[in-house]
């Protein structure tokens, strides 16, 4: 770099957060319609109103409820949507095709630099037969939230949820249909760097697809045993063949040698760099007879996140208030759950006020050690898209078994019937977005 260019830099840019104005600049250069103070690039952007379509000729047959195949959570439906991005033109028109596998050259940026980031969601068969997703706004700009964090391009979250409504659409009928009212499978809109180029750059190739995969009701024990059995080369958590299920998750807690994000990093974010790196203890996690790592961090044992999912309590503080608390966001070492914020919202909404005090504050291990202790722990519970609301039953910290308390009529439960009431249409709420379903049929396709 020449001395003249290091010159023409401005000190105040120079001291400026690198993470945020790398984010906004990203906005800006791929997305300008949603960015402030957008400027024209002549890239087009994601428009979810040209997608072609083209049917799989050959479909596959959907797989019982809980059959090994869904367990494995590795049986997807026919189709898929895809699109492309180059940073000389922007974006392709999007297409729904049938699924299938990847081309990538073996120096794709994806391979090598972690360049990928996704969604995870679900949609559901009500009770009334109808299709809904749930807040799917939230995750579309979480997910453009993650892209532009490791440099992917920007998009309209609006765009990208067309595009998710479009795949739910035309699977629903088949998938989810009508003779299986309270079932649900999983979405994961994905985005990864296909360039193929050793520099570490930011990639100027993209893709963008968006999946719909079997997935169990890790509600129902039987099921999550049967995941962590095919995940553990087909024994249960306990090291055997055992199936008796077991109430709530039993969780590790991390230790000093193993941390899954810090702040200034990208645990906020929903990146592939965020899993991979964890994959190591939570296995050991399962060999020891745990479901997941309770995650924490520093030197006071912050608690952040179960697994990959929200970590909340319920507790009675010496003063006799009950508090529902959860890790706060501010330092962007956990990420900002969907099924998190919606807990938070309804709690305050409907409970709240002298019975339920919502709190987001850092919850040392030290505190929640005190609160078992003198019986002022009432319960806990994981919150995420996969697991939902999962009771905990056991936290094994410091070669202590910490037993959690559990009744049938506890906060968790109540917040996860009325969640579920919302998703599956019991409840009107503006949080259940029906989807208008469709099939394949010959005006939907290319001439």
């Amino acid at each position: 770099m020449s001395p003249s260019a290091v010159a023409s830099v401005n000190k105040t840019d120079m001291a400026s957060n690198l993470t945020e104005a790398g984010v906004k600049h990203t906005i800006k250069d791929t997305a300008p319609s949603i960015a402030v103070n957008g400027h024209s690039t002549g890239l087009q952007e994601l428009d979810a109103s040209k997608i072609t379509f083209t049917p799989n000729e050959n479909p596959k047959a959907v797989p019982e409820a809980n059959s090994p195949e869904v367990t494995k959570m590795s049986s997807c439906t026919d189709h898929m949507i895809t699109a492309t991005w180059t940073s000389k033109t922007g974006w392709t028109a999007p297409s729904l095709i049938p699924y299938g596998p990847l081309a990538l050259q073996p120096h794709a940026s994806v391979l090598h630099y972690s360049t990928s980031c996704f969604e995870g969601m679900k949609f559901y068969r009500g009770h009334d037969l109808k299709i809904r997703l749930f807040r799917p706004s939230l995750n579309t700009v979480r997910m453009l939230n993650s892209s532009a964090r490791i440099s992917l391009p920007a998009f309209p979250p609006a765009e990208l949820q067309k595009l998710i409504e479009t795949l739910v659409a035309v699977e629903g009928e088949k998938w989810l249909p009508k003779s299986r009212p309270g079932s649900f499978m999983y979405l994961r809109p994905t985005m990864i760097g296909t360039a193929p180029t050793l520099s570490v750059n930011k990639p100027n190739e993209v893709l963008l697809y968006i999946i719909a995969c079997c997935f169990p009701d890790f509600n129902d024990p039987a099921a999550t045993l049967g995941a962590h059995a095919n995940a553990n080369n087909n024994e249960s958590p306990n090291g055997n063949s055992e199936t008796k299920p077991r109430p709530g998750l039993k969780l590790l807690a991390s230790k000093e040698d193993t941390i899954r994000a810090w702040p200034g990093g990208f645990g906020f974010a929903k990146v592939g760099a965020n899993y991979g790196p964890s994959l190591l203890a939570s296995d050991e996690a399962h060999l020891r007879g745990f479901n997941q790592i309770l995650w924490l961090f520093g030197p006071d044992s912050e608690i952040t996140e179960a697994g990959a999912s929200n970590f909340f309590l319920v507790w009675k503080t010496r003063e006799g208030r009950t508090q529902l608390v959860t890790a706060p966001l501010g330092d962007g070492i956990i990420l900002a759950g969907v099924t998190r914020r919606s807990v938070l919202e309804l709690a305050r909404e409907r409970i709240g006020g002298e019975e339920l005090e919502v709190v987001e504050r850092k919850i040392c291990m030290w505190e929640l050690e005190e609160a078992v202790n003198e019986g002022r722990l009432m319960e806990a519970f994981a919150a995420g898209t996969a697991y939902f609301i999962m009771p905990i039953s056991l936290i094994h910290y410091r070669g202590t078994d910490l037993h959690i308390p559990f009744a049938d009529d506890n906060y968790g439960s109540k917040l996860k019937q009325w969640l579920m009431d919302i998703m599956y249409g019991a409840e009107s709420h503006e949080w259940g977005v029906v989807v208008q379903e469709r099939s394949l049929i010959p005006s939907d396709l290319d001439e």
